[in-house]
Protein backbone atom coordinates (compact mmCIF):
# COMPACT_ATOMS: atom_id res chain seq x y z
CA UNK A 1 0.00 0.00 0.00
CA UNK A 2 1.22 3.50 -0.84
CA UNK A 3 0.78 6.88 0.87
CA UNK A 4 0.86 10.15 -1.08
CA UNK A 5 1.75 13.17 1.05
CA UNK A 6 0.62 16.42 -0.60
CA UNK A 7 2.52 19.51 0.52
CA UNK A 8 1.51 22.94 -0.82
CA UNK A 9 4.32 25.46 -0.31
CA UNK A 10 4.48 29.22 -0.73
CA UNK A 11 7.42 31.27 0.52
CA UNK A 12 8.51 28.80 3.20
CA UNK A 13 12.29 29.01 2.81
CA UNK A 14 12.77 29.02 6.59
CA UNK A 15 10.97 25.72 7.11
CA UNK A 16 10.86 23.79 3.83
CA UNK A 17 14.10 21.86 4.38
CA UNK A 18 13.21 20.76 7.88
CA UNK A 19 9.62 19.77 7.09
CA UNK A 20 10.73 17.68 4.09
CA UNK A 21 13.28 15.94 6.33
CA UNK A 22 10.65 15.28 9.00
CA UNK A 23 8.19 13.82 6.49
CA UNK A 24 10.80 11.50 5.01
CA UNK A 25 11.92 10.39 8.49
CA UNK A 26 8.49 9.13 9.61
CA UNK A 27 8.42 5.39 10.20
CA UNK A 28 5.48 3.94 8.26
CA UNK A 29 5.77 0.14 8.39
CA UNK A 30 4.08 -1.55 5.45
CA UNK A 31 3.55 1.68 3.54
CA UNK A 32 5.43 2.98 0.56
CA UNK A 33 5.38 6.76 0.28
CA UNK A 34 5.66 9.61 -2.15
CA UNK A 35 5.96 13.25 -1.13
CA UNK A 36 4.44 15.64 -3.67
CA UNK A 37 5.55 19.22 -3.03
CA UNK A 38 3.58 21.81 -4.99
CA UNK A 39 5.40 25.14 -5.07
CA UNK A 40 2.73 27.82 -5.42
CA UNK A 41 4.81 30.48 -7.15
CA UNK A 42 7.23 31.16 -4.30
CA UNK A 43 9.36 34.30 -4.60
CA UNK A 44 11.84 33.56 -1.81
CA UNK A 45 14.34 30.68 -1.56
CA UNK A 46 11.70 27.93 -1.51
CA UNK A 47 11.80 27.34 -5.24
CA UNK A 48 15.60 27.22 -5.35
CA UNK A 49 15.64 24.63 -2.56
CA UNK A 50 13.08 22.48 -4.34
CA UNK A 51 14.85 22.74 -7.69
CA UNK A 52 17.95 21.24 -6.07
CA UNK A 53 16.12 18.57 -4.06
CA UNK A 54 17.30 15.12 -5.10
CA UNK A 55 15.15 12.46 -3.45
CA UNK A 56 13.71 9.35 -5.06
CA UNK A 57 10.52 9.58 -3.01
CA UNK A 58 9.91 13.30 -3.64
CA UNK A 59 8.13 14.81 -6.63
CA UNK A 60 8.22 18.59 -7.04
CA UNK A 61 5.58 20.45 -9.07
CA UNK A 62 5.79 24.16 -9.85
CA UNK A 63 2.68 26.27 -10.30
CA UNK A 64 3.02 28.93 -13.03
CA UNK A 65 2.24 31.66 -10.46
CA UNK A 66 0.75 32.02 -6.99
CA UNK A 67 -2.70 30.47 -7.41
CA UNK A 68 -3.49 29.70 -3.76
CA UNK A 69 -3.33 26.79 -1.33
CA UNK A 70 -6.50 25.20 -2.68
CA UNK A 71 -5.18 25.17 -6.23
CA UNK A 72 -1.91 23.61 -5.04
CA UNK A 73 -3.73 20.88 -3.12
CA UNK A 74 -6.00 20.18 -6.08
CA UNK A 75 -2.99 19.69 -8.33
CA UNK A 76 -1.33 17.44 -5.78
CA UNK A 77 -4.47 15.30 -5.53
CA UNK A 78 -4.60 14.96 -9.32
CA UNK A 79 -0.94 13.90 -9.47
CA UNK A 80 -1.04 11.51 -6.50
CA UNK A 81 -0.58 7.80 -7.13
CA UNK A 82 -1.06 6.50 -3.58
CA UNK A 83 -3.84 4.36 -2.14
CA UNK A 84 -4.05 6.87 0.73
CA UNK A 85 -3.52 10.64 0.67
CA UNK A 86 -2.72 13.12 3.41
CA UNK A 87 -2.24 16.89 3.31
CA UNK A 88 0.85 18.39 4.97
CA UNK A 89 1.54 22.12 5.29
CA UNK A 90 5.09 23.26 4.55
CA UNK A 91 5.48 25.14 7.83
CA UNK A 92 6.26 23.42 11.12
CA UNK A 93 2.82 23.79 12.73
CA UNK A 94 1.93 20.11 12.27
CA UNK A 95 4.11 17.13 13.17
CA UNK A 96 4.46 14.33 10.58
CA UNK A 97 5.35 11.93 13.41
CA UNK A 98 1.60 11.76 14.01
CA UNK A 99 0.84 10.18 10.62
CA UNK A 100 0.40 6.70 12.15
CA UNK A 101 -2.28 8.06 14.51
CA UNK A 102 -4.10 9.82 11.68
CA UNK A 103 -3.94 6.91 9.25
CA UNK A 104 -4.87 4.20 11.74
CA UNK A 105 -8.70 4.45 11.37
CA UNK A 106 -8.38 4.08 7.60
CA UNK A 107 -5.90 1.22 7.82
CA UNK A 108 -8.20 -0.51 10.33
CA UNK A 109 -11.08 -0.28 7.87
CA UNK A 110 -13.12 2.05 10.09
CA UNK A 111 -12.88 5.29 8.10
CA UNK A 112 -12.62 6.74 4.61
CA UNK A 113 -11.53 10.18 5.83
CA UNK A 114 -9.67 11.24 8.99
CA UNK A 115 -9.32 14.75 10.39
CA UNK A 116 -6.57 15.57 12.86
CA UNK A 117 -8.22 17.89 15.37
CA UNK A 118 -6.31 20.51 17.36
CA UNK A 119 -9.21 20.77 19.83
CA UNK A 120 -9.57 17.20 21.08
CA UNK A 121 -6.93 17.49 23.78
CA UNK A 122 -3.75 15.88 22.47
CA UNK A 123 -1.45 14.82 25.33
CA UNK A 124 1.33 16.64 23.49
CA UNK A 125 -0.57 19.93 23.75
CA UNK A 126 -0.43 22.97 21.50
CA UNK A 127 1.21 26.37 21.38
CA UNK A 128 -0.98 29.11 22.90
CA UNK A 129 -1.63 31.92 20.42
CA UNK A 130 -4.53 33.97 19.04
CA UNK A 131 -7.88 33.98 20.87
CA UNK A 132 -9.87 35.51 18.00
CA UNK A 133 -8.33 33.14 15.51
CA UNK A 134 -9.57 30.17 17.54
CA UNK A 135 -13.01 31.78 17.91
CA UNK A 136 -13.22 32.26 14.14
CA UNK A 137 -12.23 28.64 13.58
CA UNK A 138 -14.93 27.42 15.94
CA UNK A 139 -17.58 29.65 14.35
CA UNK A 140 -16.73 28.37 10.86
CA UNK A 141 -16.75 24.80 12.16
CA UNK A 142 -20.15 25.35 13.81
CA UNK A 143 -21.65 26.72 10.58
CA UNK A 144 -20.15 23.85 8.61
CA UNK A 145 -21.55 21.31 11.06
CA UNK A 146 -25.01 22.88 10.86
CA UNK A 147 -24.95 22.61 7.06
CA UNK A 148 -23.34 19.17 6.76
CA UNK A 149 -24.94 17.58 9.85
CA UNK A 150 -21.53 16.49 11.11
CA UNK A 151 -20.07 17.02 14.59
CA UNK A 152 -16.47 17.86 13.72
CA UNK A 153 -14.41 20.03 16.05
CA UNK A 154 -11.86 21.44 13.59
CA UNK A 155 -12.66 21.70 9.88
CA UNK A 156 -9.77 24.13 9.27
CA UNK A 157 -7.12 21.62 10.28
CA UNK A 158 -4.37 20.93 7.77
CA UNK A 159 -4.28 17.21 8.57
CA UNK A 160 -6.90 15.50 6.47
CA UNK A 161 -6.33 11.95 5.20
CA UNK A 162 -8.39 10.17 2.55
CA UNK A 163 -8.68 6.92 0.73
CA UNK A 164 -7.91 7.30 -2.96
CA UNK A 165 -11.52 6.49 -3.83
CA UNK A 166 -12.74 9.53 -1.88
CA UNK A 167 -9.94 11.90 -2.94
CA UNK A 168 -10.56 11.26 -6.63
CA UNK A 169 -14.18 12.40 -6.33
CA UNK A 170 -13.49 15.74 -4.62
CA UNK A 171 -12.92 17.83 -7.79
CA UNK A 172 -11.58 20.74 -5.71
CA UNK A 173 -12.43 24.23 -6.95
CA UNK A 174 -11.43 26.64 -4.18
CA UNK A 175 -8.24 28.54 -4.96
CA UNK A 176 -7.32 29.70 -1.45
CA UNK A 177 -8.07 28.56 2.08
CA UNK A 178 -11.69 27.86 1.19
CA UNK A 179 -10.42 24.43 0.22
CA UNK A 180 -10.85 23.29 3.85
CA UNK A 181 -14.63 23.82 4.13
CA UNK A 182 -15.02 22.67 0.51
CA UNK A 183 -13.44 19.33 1.39
CA UNK A 184 -15.70 19.01 4.43
CA UNK A 185 -18.88 19.74 2.47
CA UNK A 186 -17.92 17.24 -0.19
CA UNK A 187 -16.90 14.34 2.05
CA UNK A 188 -20.19 14.85 3.90
CA UNK A 189 -22.15 14.75 0.64
CA UNK A 190 -20.24 11.61 -0.37
CA UNK A 191 -21.43 9.96 2.86
CA UNK A 192 -17.83 9.10 3.69
CA UNK A 193 -17.02 7.52 7.03
CA UNK A 194 -15.24 10.35 8.87
CA UNK A 195 -13.10 10.05 11.99
CA UNK A 196 -11.37 12.70 14.09
CA UNK A 197 -8.23 12.04 16.11
CA UNK A 198 -6.39 14.43 18.45
CA UNK A 199 -3.16 16.02 17.21
CA UNK A 200 -0.65 18.45 18.64
CA UNK A 201 -0.24 21.92 17.16
CA UNK A 202 2.69 24.30 17.07
CA UNK A 203 1.04 27.40 15.62
CA UNK A 204 3.14 30.29 14.40
CA UNK A 205 2.58 34.04 14.55
CA UNK A 206 2.01 36.31 11.58
CA UNK A 207 5.55 37.58 12.03
CA UNK A 208 6.72 33.99 11.65
CA UNK A 209 4.83 33.57 8.39
CA UNK A 210 1.20 32.71 9.20
CA UNK A 211 -0.95 33.63 6.18
CA UNK A 212 -4.63 33.01 6.95
CA UNK A 213 -6.65 36.07 7.98
CA UNK A 214 -10.10 37.61 8.43
CA UNK A 215 -10.83 37.59 4.70
CA UNK A 216 -10.40 33.82 4.70
CA UNK A 217 -12.99 33.44 7.45
CA UNK A 218 -15.63 35.12 5.30
CA UNK A 219 -14.49 33.07 2.31
CA UNK A 220 -14.93 29.91 4.36
CA UNK A 221 -18.56 30.77 5.16
CA UNK A 222 -19.27 31.56 1.49
CA UNK A 223 -17.64 28.26 0.49
CA UNK A 224 -19.83 26.30 2.90
CA UNK A 225 -22.94 27.84 1.34
CA UNK A 226 -21.58 27.33 -2.17
CA UNK A 227 -21.00 23.59 -1.76
CA UNK A 228 -23.82 22.78 0.65
CA UNK A 229 -25.79 21.05 -2.14
CA UNK A 230 -22.85 19.76 -4.15
CA UNK A 231 -23.27 16.46 -5.94
CA UNK A 232 -20.43 14.34 -7.33
CA UNK A 233 -20.18 14.43 -11.10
Amino acid sequence: MKLSIIMPAFNEERTIGEIVARVLAVDLPGLQRELIVVDDGSTDGTRAYLENLKKDTVRVLFQPRNLGKGAAIARGVREATGDLLIIQDADLEYDPAEYPTILRPILDGEADVVYGSRFLGSPRGHRVLYFWHSVGNRVVTLISNAVTDLNLTDIETCYKAFTRAIAQQLDLRSQRFGVEPEITCKVARLRARIFEVPISYHGRTYAEGKKIGLRDGFEAIWTILRFARWRPG
